[in-house]
C-alpha cells in the first residue's frame, strides 16, 4: 500500500487510534504493515471503507453544486 500515501496515512491514524501504544499490541504500525498483521489489515479495511464513503459524499456535494 506504499503507493497510496493518503490511504496509508488514514490506515495509520485508524491503527494508532484503535491500537494505542498503551495497549498490548506487539507491533508499531510500520512493523504491522511489514508483517501484514490482522490489526493492520483491519486498519486498512477501515481506511478503504472510510475513503469510499468520503469519496461518495464528496461526489454528491459536487453534483449538488452543479445543479
Amino acid at each position: 500500500m506504499q503507493h497510496d500515501l493518503q490511504l496509508r496515512a488514514a490506515a495509520r491514524v485508524i491503527y494508532d487510534n484503535v491500537y494505542p501504544p498503551a495497549d498490548p499490541t506487539p507491533f508499531s504500525f510500520d512493523e504491522a504493515e511489514r508483517f501484514g498483521t490482522v490489526e493492520y489489515r483491519q486498519a486498512v479495511g477501515a481506511a478503504q471503507g472510510a475513503r469510499s464513503v468520503l469519496t461518495a459524499r464528496h461526489e454528491q456535494l459536487l453534483f449538488a453544486a452543479i445543479l
